[in-house]
């Protein structure tokens, strides 16, 4: 008598398991039934489609209800029942058995019914029983005898609690066959006869077909791909892995896959396009069939073998205990093993593999070329088979950021490691190769900015100093330093800007939109683009990224800082940032503003710090001085927003101070 949760035992199945998880669990026990008994060459195993009463409307196959097992194995002996009756049977345990696959059947279909005629005593005998769902494994049990003539066992599985996408006998046939090809193919044993088929019996497919040896077989094993490889483990143990590689014509899904098996079931499966990208469609080749030359569609899969997958697959034969990546404890992870297959799918299609990568390259190429030729020089550095198949122009730029921050680490972390060296023969020597490493043409790019720069802030200084007359500079001057005007305002480029000055992070961020038209009517004298108007810029319109707003009132202007004023460039930030919230303002090219309850927002209002200001920053905005006083910042938490008012003397003096050592090297101070 058992005493098991069943419950408890069905609900802590891991997942990795599916509706074939035990229809597979079953027939591997029929086999081993068929086997017990020792008719392999007679032995056979019926799988019946059990279909719902109910008709469809589309005249497609009716829904599948459930399914019924047939073997004509030993049957449920005594001792086979009773280790059907036992949790974690060791019975089977030197064919890898678990004694847990059948609890499998609880989670994807509500009853299992059990019918057997089973030899005692040289009797033939019939077993009933229901499995149980409460605390006993069997219930409802009788054994009487029976006319039966031959031993087997009848398993119904009956109310199925899932959907099952595949409908048809042959759609299902092709996931069986895949998922219990290993039975089919390996040396030392031999597979009984198993048969898919409809309950009348019309419909009906032999799995051991798909492998005869017919004109064009539907499954062909690639000879020639076959092979072995070995992994270290944690103890220093090297443990063997067989490869099986295979061809499946006209398959259901285009994906090639890479198959884990243990004890001779397939356990896990894996899109080989993970490891390469090539894989990611199916291939196609032509044969001769009757004199006429035809093109079969076909994906490769291979199966792997080995003591390492047999010693450690789970309890439910969904997954192993090794990890998927990185795995410290056994010392061989699942991808370790999978990127070794891979290289053995190759071997039959490589050809067609090296044609795709080459198409690839010269998509990854063109692209460039056409569109973002700042990548050029990175085009001899790139891995292309970290780049998927038929990439989207955003997925080549991404990949190529990828690359370019992946050299800058490795180059500061270089640098870091140079600036540590007491050496100074090594110093000269590893600085002599990291500065080799920069072209040429970026060496003289380089020199250009930086001394861009230079002259850049030398105007910002003179803009911002009194004349020998007692006077200022132009505002128009300031202007177009912080926004370079290109002749009158409907013709401003919004890609060519000196925030930079500001904050360094905004070199690379965009306009993204004005609380004011920017393009005013063309007069004589035109428009001031930035003063006194809020303007936003970003990187990509994205709500993750930031919005930068940026108010700059005209050197030596306090007057928004009198109570009575209308040009509060605080207030004026906090209304633009509610403003952007509620989706009031687009972007220049008339897109949506894409924000998000988490979007960060920085303020920055750049003015005349005069005493008149700082006294209405302290005293009446709340806001706090930063230490060398030529600033004021603040903080909004309910809208996410950063504020910072900044002196201009403050922006020139701490930009210069940013890039002074680039003007020393250069001999430019």
């Amino acid at each position: 008598m058992s005493n098991v949760i069943i419950k408890r035992a069905v609900e802590n199945i891991r997942s990795g398991t599916s509706v074939y998880t035990p229809i597979i669990e079953l027939v591997v026990n029929a086999i081993q039934a068929i086997e017990e008994k020792g008719n392999i060459e007679k032995g056979k195993v019926e799988i019946i489609i059990n279909r719902s009463d109910q008709i469809e409307t589309d005249d497609s196959d009716r829904a599948i209800a459930g399914f019924t097992i047939i073997d004509n194995g030993i049957g449920f002996t005594a001792k086979n029942r009773e280790s059907f009756d036992t949790l974690y049977t060791d019975k089977k345990i030197k064919e890898g058995g678990k004694g847990f696959g059948r609890f499998t059947t609880l989670k994807y279909f509500d009853d299992v019914h059990v019918s057997s005629v089973f030899i005692e005593d040289s009797s033939l005998l019939l077993r009933t029983f229901k499995m149980g769902k409460q605390t006993e494994i069997i219930v409802n049990e009788k054994v009487k005898p029976t006319e039966n003539q031959e031993t087997g066992t009848q398993i119904s599985l009956k109310g199925l609690t899932v959907s099952i996408p595949e409908r048809t006998v042959s759609t299902i046939s092709r996931v069986l066959m895949e998922k219990l090809l290993p039975f089919f193919i390996l040396d030392d044993i031999k597979c009984p006869r198993i048969i898919l088929k409809e309950e009348d019996g019309d419909d009906k497919v032999v799995l051991n077909d798909y492998l005869l040896k017919s004109e064009h077989p539907e499954i062909q094993e690639v000879q020639e791909a076959n092979g072995q490889f070995k992994l270290e483990a944690t103890n220093g143990e090297e443990r063997e892995f067989n490869v099986r590689v295979f061809k499946i014509y006209s398959p259901k899904n285009p994906n090639s896959k890479i198959s884990l098996v243990a004890h001779r079931r397939e356990v896990t499966t894996t899109l080989i396009y993970h490891y390469i990208p090539e894989f990611a469609d199916e291939f196609y080749e032509l044969y001769k069939t009757n004199g006429q030359e035809k093109e079969a569609n076909y994906i490769i899969k291979v199966y792997l073998f080995g003591k390492y997958l047999d010693e450690n697959v789970s309890l439910e034969r969904g997954g192993f205990e090794f990890k998927k990546e990185n795995d410290l404890f056994y010392g061989i992870s699942q991808n370790e093993i999978e990127a070794e297959a891979s290289k053995f799918a190759q071997i039959t299609v490589s050809d067609e593999v090296q044609s795709r990568k080459e198409r690839k390259k010269n998509e990854v190429v063109e692209h460039v070329k056409q569109n973002s030729p700042w990548f050029i020089d990175l085009l001899n550095q790139v891995d292309y088979s970290e780049i998927q198949m038929n990439p989207s122009p955003k997925q080549i730029d991404s990949y190529l950021h990828k690359v370019k921050y992946e050299q800058e680490v490795k180059f500061k972390a270089e640098v870091q490691e140079l600036l540590e060296s007491n050496g100074k023969d090594k110093l000269r020597e590893k600085a002599a190769e990291i500065v080799g490493k920069i072209s040429g043409s970026s060496r003289n790019e380089l020199v250009h900015y930086i001394a861009l720069r230079r002259s850049v802030l030398d105007i910002l200084d003179k803009s911002l100093s009194l004349d020998t007359d007692g006077n200022y500079s132009s505002e128009d001057v300031v202007h177009d330093i912080i926004f370079p005007r290109r002749g009158d305002s409907e013709s401003t480029s919004f890609d060519d800007h000196n925030l930079w000055i500001v904050d360094e992070r905004l070199n690379f961020n965009h306009f993204l939109a004005s609380d004011q038209p920017l393009d005013g009517p063309r007069t004589e004298r035109p428009d001031l683009l930035i003063f006194d108007r809020r303007i936003s810029f970003r990187g990509d319109n994205e709500s993750s990224n930031p919005v930068t707003i940026f108010e700059f009132k005209r050197p030596h202007r306090d007057d928004f800082a009198n109570p009575s004023s209308k040009d509060d460039p605080v207030d004026q930030i906090i209304r633009y940032v509610n403003s952007i919230k509620e989706g009031r303002y687009k972007t220049h090219e008339g897109r949506k503003i894409q924000v998000a309850s988490n979007t960060p927002f920085y303020g920055y209002v750049v003015c005349e710090l005069s005493s008149k200001v700082e006294n209405w920053l302290e005293n009446v905005k709340d806001f706090s001085p930063m230490p060398d006083k030529m600033g004021y910042f603040s903080r909004h938490s309910n809208l996410n927003l950063y504020i910072e008012v900044l002196s201009w003397e403050k922006i020139l003096k701490d930009s210069t101070m940013r890039n002074k050592v680039f003007f020393h090297k250069l001999g430019l101070e």
